[in-house]
Formats: structure tokens, C-alpha cells, sequence
């Protein structure tokens, strides 16, 4: 189906970066070194210096990064870790995948974040580390970031939907044990497959977390653990260097979006915009209101060439790969209550004003109508 508007048109900001990418692949191709090339510790500088950290590793998948950098900290089977039920099931698998048992919590119904006060009353004697999640583009404010480190824990971000953000100047990893991103191609700073990252100021946690994910060696044939197979290959960095370069220019252009919808919305009654936390500055990964009615209010739109998105239909513990975490519906009444009425529009870089103009008139008008 072609779409009046999309949800994400990904054409236009890969179309200004294709000729250079095609030329740096073809020198990788004479080169032959499609397995840590030196393009890939180009892009790890570069990318930590963007963000505002020390180093950067890059890995196989955003899930990979956060599985990675727990069992860089010693994270294990006895150990617990909280993080939201509202979230993507990646952060809960990470978990898993690292041998922990994933602890639940809610979300606060303005901005739909972690609830820092739902995470104190949740430690025991077993938790480890908290997984805070940067959903939808904004930032978990640095302060609330502070305060779960000053509780003795590990606090590891989520940071997959925030390439850019910042909250008082602050970027994901630059307070905390470390930060967890991906890069699929559909985030704001994308490539062309799998791919991942692990932002930190550690040097310590940054050579474990490399080891790690190289077959436990930094050097060939010197095996000091038994490791992974997770590396940022380098068809990836070629990519996504030449992505960096847009990103802030990108960012600005989401963000004005995002102030389009917020003012053609305003008033507006049976939609509920999103919030942005004082002194936050959100990358606007999506653009995500909540309605009532919203299976109708979203087949309606598709009618009249609307694509939408559901981010997330069904909460973590009501996800039957996790229901042996005995959590039962109810438990998180927030996280159940948004997953049953969130509804991303489209929002992309280059997303103009007539389609924007063009999604509100239609949302307003079928809300309006049921």
C-alpha cells in the first residue's frame, strides 16, 4: 500500500547520504577488512565524542549492549534488575540472556518513564542494577538517574530511542554505569542492519564489555573468558558515520515536528499529547499521543492513507514470554492503561507541514465523530 503519509520515510535522509556511503564501501571492499576495520574505531570515537563520553563500543544489537554490559559489571543468577514494564521486550530479554531475574515496575502516567519511586520501594538485598529506558526520544531526568546510583545500584540506560537527547546538557551515559543503544535502521541514527553500542567513561567496564563481545580476547588467540560473538561490523560504521554526520541537523528538524503537532493539537480534546520533562530536550524518536477508541481511531486513519504505529501494544508482563515472572494484569496499571491507548503518528526527518496538517485534520475529525 502507498501511503499518503507514512509513519517513517526513510528514502530522503538515505538518499543524501548514499554516494558517500557507496564510495567508503567500495574502499572497504579493495581492503577486504569487513570485521574491525578501522572504520569502526572512527565511528566509536565519533560517536562518544557526540554524546559526550569517554568511549564507545560497538556491538551487534541494541540488545546485545545492554546482555553485555551486565555481564561486564558481574551481573548474574543471583542477582535482580529492575526496569519498566512499559518498554520494548528487548530490555527484559537482555535480562534473561544475562542470567538475572527481571523486577517490574511502573511507569508515571505523564511522560510514561521509569517511576524512580516505584524502583525504591522494588530493591532487595539481590538487586544488582536498574535499567532505566529512554522511551520515545526523551531522557529519564539526570537527576532521577543520580538518585538510583546513590541507592548502591548499577544503573545501566536504555538508550536505544535517544540518539540525541539530553536532559540539562546531560546525554545518556555521561552519569551512570553505562548506556545501552542500538542502531537499527529505523532509530534516529540508523544503519542498514543490526547493529549496537555501549556508551560509557569507564575504561575498566569499556575493555570488559570489548572482550566480551570479541570471543573474550582483546588480543587473537589470547582467550582470557569465554566471550560472544558481538561486534559492530564494518559495513555498519561506514554507514553510520555518514548518518552522524546529519544527526543534529536531523534532530532539529523531528524537533520542530514535534512542536508542529504540539501546537496543531493543542486544546485538542480526546488527545493526549506527550509531555517533555522541564529541562529535558527530547530527540523525538516518535511522536506518541494517547487516544481512546484507538484500534478504531488507527484503522480509520489507514483508510484515508495514515500509517501509525503501536509502541507498545501489550506491556512486559502481560507478554507471554514472561509470564513466568508471575506478574499478573493489574500489577501496573499505567503501563496497561497506555499500552491500550498510545498511538504513534508519523514522524520522521523531512516529514512536511501538509502532512502533518493532513494527519491532525483526520485524527480530530474521527475522534470527533465516535
Amino acid at each position: 500500500m502507498k501511503w499518503r503519509v507514512p509513519f517513517l520515510d526513510l528514502s530522503a535522509q538515505n538518499e543524501d547520504v548514499a554516494h558517500g556511503i557507496v564510495c567508503d564501501i567500495q574502499k572497504l571492499q579493495k581492503r577486504l577488512t569487513f570485521i574491525q576495520d578501522e572504520e569502526v574505531a572512527f565511528f566509536e570515537r565519533e560517536f562518544a565524542e557526540f554524546c559526550g563520553v569517554a568511549h564507545c563500543v560497538g556491538v551487534g544489537s541494541g540488545t546485545d549492549a545492554i546482555e553485555l554490559t551486565l555481564r561486564a559489571c558481574g551481573v548474574d543468577v543471583h542477582d535482580e534488575v529492575i526496569l519498566p514494564a512499559n518498554t520494548f521486550v528487548a530490555t527484559a530479554a537482555a535480562v534473561v540472556r544475562a542470567g538475572a531475574q527481571p523486577i517490574l515496575v511502573d511507569c508515571d502516567d505523564d511522560h510514561l518513564l521509569i517511576d524512580v519511586s516505584a524502583v525504591t520501594s522494588s530493591i532487595t538485598e539481590r538487586t544488582s542494577a536498574v535499567i532505566p529506558v529512554h522511551l520515545y526520544g526523551q531522557m529519564v531526568p539526570s537527576c532521577n538517574l543520580l538518585m538510583m546510583s546513590e541507592r548502591g545500584l548499577l544503573v545501566i540506560e536504555d538508550a536505544a530511542q535517544a540518539h540525541g537527547a539530553s536532559y540539562e546538557g546531560i546525554s545518556p551515559g555521561s552519569l551512570t554505569t553505562a548506556a545501552a543503544t542500538s542502531f537499527y535502521p529505523s532509530k534516529n541514527l540508523g544503519g542498514y542492519g543490526d547493529g549496537g553500542a555501549v556508551l560509557t567513561n569507564s575504561e575498566v567496564l569499556t575493555e570488559r564489555v570489548r572482550k566480551l563481545g570479541n570471543h573474550g580476547a582483546l588480543v587473537k588467540y589470547e582467550h582470557d573468558i569465554v566471550g560472544f560473538t558481538s561486534r559492530l561490523d564494518s559495513l555498519q560504521a561506514v554507514v553510520l558515520r555518514h548518518q552522524l554526520r546529519r544527526l543534529s541537523e536531523r534532530t532539529t528538524q523531528r524537533r520542530n515536528a514535534a512542536e508542529r503537532y504540539n501546537n496543531l493539537l493543542k486544546g485538542a480534546e480526546g488527545v493526549r499529547t506527550p509531555i517533555v520533562y522541564h529541562g529535558g530536550q527530547s530527540a523525538w524518536h516518535l511522536y506518541v499521543v494517547r487516544v481512546k477508541n484507538r484500534q478504531l481511531v488507527r484503522s480509520r486513519l489507514s483508510d484515508v492513507g495514515i500509517e501509525t504505529m503501536i509502541h507498545y501494544p501489550r506491556p512486559i508482563h502481560l507478554t507471554p514470554a514472561f509470564t513466568h515472572l508471575g506478574y499478573r494484569r493489574g500489577d501496573f496499571p499505567v503501563a496497561e492503561r497506555a499500552a491500550a491507548e498510545v498511538l504513534s503518528l508519523p514522524m520522521f526527518p523531512g516529514i512536511t507541514v501538509e502532512q502533518q496538517e493532513y494527519v491532525v485534520d483526520h485524527l480530530l475529525r474521527i475522534i470527533g465523530s465516535i
